[in-house]
């Protein structure tokens, strides 16, 4: 049986323009950058540099009057030929403008390097083996086979089946895996090719210079592999029967190797990230002064053509053939002017939320002591910029700062409550920071287990449990105890 019902319900939208608002608020600086040219490029009405004193307002509000009863009726403007109503045939001003740097700032270019890759550094060492065609099909595919970090991951059968089925070599295991051995392990850099970590350590070993320290490495990772990784000293002096200042110089030997050779070849490495700090914070005569950064406040305008494109349109008898003219400009000249309105609304949303985290971390930025960090969630933001917590997130998760103690991401500076023996608030950065300095200072012969670590703790000040020590430990990379044991 059909029903029908009234119902009322409350719901919040947001506009196309809020959802773009928050998309750049949430742009990092070259992301912005980018976005912005985007922006120029579709928008020939929207123009960087100093405006003209053109008031905008007078012909968006005049134009109305006339046109009216066109605004609610669908409008094709895919006939429009954009460069009818410009001023002139030439390109615009705007292609030709950088608008992000001031006039003073030096025109560099970053030249970039046209190396050669890993692989094929590989490939080009094959030469210098004498190879018939069959052999040197099989180690090119087994080079091939070598990911970024150096490693072979595939058993010699999967090579095998897999050079009969796609590339038509028939061949069999004894051979590959003599030329893997005799060919493509002997290339460089050494531990190439290796098929786990004891093998990469091993052929690393055995291209160095032969002396005591050497041999005892290699007996130690080939015969005793698991209990070194294990870092159980007791056992290796026993087996090897060995001084410790003996073991001491074989492992220092292993420790200088390479677990992913790959990683050496510098023409494998990507090309760095730089980071570019959208604020930089300095501290001048004692106080903390916050600079937003330039590129991310660029003049712009609307273009002057445009507007009196739009005025002549007006001015016009014959109202009803310039119609698809005047809407096609109108949403233009309305693009570009909210556009111009969004950024300074980013403007204001960056500095003010960032200008908060300022003063409410204003003793760690005064001095760069971690310890000195507050807890600070979202909220305490939001609250004291009047701003949404999704809003504050937005700027936190992909913003840099520069500080006189380095470039750090903003979010970073946030983090959870926690009390400690006097009942107040303590950062769990602080925390985090004092258990790095316990694990640091201590007896590395005799490291520190996790309810110890926790004890300490809690001696200084800080009551968090055992397991909450090794969640921290985790966090910060630091490994168990056993595997942090030197001899």
């Amino acid at each position: 049986m059909l029903k029908q019902n009234l119902q009322l319900k409350l719901s919040q939208k947001l506009s196309p323009q809020q959802i773009q608002l928050m998309k750049l608020i949430q742009l990092p600086t070259q992301a912005f950058e980018q976005r912005l040219q985007e922006e120029m490029v579709e928008n020939p009405a929207l123009e960087s540099g100093k405006e003209d004193n053109v008031d905008f307002d007078e012909y968006a509000d005049n134009s109305n009057d006339d046109f009216d009863d066109y605004d609610n009726e669908h409008i094709d403007t895919d006939d429009i030929n954009i460069d009818e109503y410009l001023s002139n045939d030439e390109t615009p001003d705007y292609k030709y403008q950088t608008n992000n740097y001031s006039d003073d700032d030096d025109d560099k270019s970053m030249p970039f390097v046209a190396g050669v890759t890993f692989h094929q550094d590989l490939l080009n060492q094959l030469n210098t083996f004498v190879l018939d065609d069959t052999e040197r099909d099989v180690a090119e595919f087994i080079v091939g086979s070598i990911d970024d970090t150096g490693y072979i991951r595939r058993t010699i059968q999967d090579m095998v089946d897999d050079m009969a089925f796609t590339q038509g070599i028939y061949t069999d295991e004894n051979t590959v895996e003599r030329i893997l051995k005799h060919v493509v392990q002997e290339l460089e850099p050494a531990g190439v090719a290796a098929r786990d970590l004891q093998e990469c350590l091993l052929l690393q070993l055995k291209h160095k210079t032969p002396t005591d320290s050497i041999e005892l490495a290699i007996s130690i990772i080939d015969d005793q592999f698991d209990a070194f990784t294990k870092k159980h000293y007791e056992k290796l002096l026993q087996k090897f029967d060995i001084t410790k200042e003996q073991l001491r110089k074989a492992i220092e030997e292993i420790e200088k190797l390479n677990p992913k050779p790959g990683s050496s070849f510098s023409g494998n490495q990507k090309p760095i990230e730089h980071v570019v700090p959208d604020f930089t914070i300095r501290i001048v005569e004692g106080e903390l002064d916050l600079i937003l950064n330039g590129r991310n406040a660029p003049e712009l305008h609307v273009s002057k053509d445009y507007q009196e494109m739009l005025q002549s349109y007006k001015d016009s008898s014959d109202k009803s053939a310039q119609k698809d003219a005047v809407q096609f400009i109108k949403q233009k000249l309305d693009s570009a002017k909210w556009f111009i309105d969004a950024i300074k609304q980013r403007q204001e949303t960056l500095f003010v939320t960032m200008n908060a985290i300022m003063h409410y971390q204003e003793e760690y930025f005064l001095d760069g002591d971690e310890t000195k960090l507050k807890p600070m969630i979202l909220k305490d933001i939001a609250d004291m910029v009047g701003l949404d917590i999704s809003t504050v997130s937005r700027v936190a998760n992909s913003k840099y700062v520069d500080t006189p103690y380095g470039t750090k991401l903003i979010k970073d500076f946030f983090s959870e409550a926690m009390k400690n023996t006097e009942g107040e608030d303590v950062s769990t950065i602080e925390i985090k920071k004092i258990l790095q300095n316990v694990i640091e200072e201590e007896d590395k012969r005799k490291p520190l287990p996790d309810d110890k670590l926790a004890e300490i703790l809690k001696d200084k000040g800080y009551p968090i449990a055992r397991r909450t020590v090794a969640k921290y430990r985790e966090q910060l990379d630091i490994p168990v105890a056993r595997l942090r044991k030197k001899i």
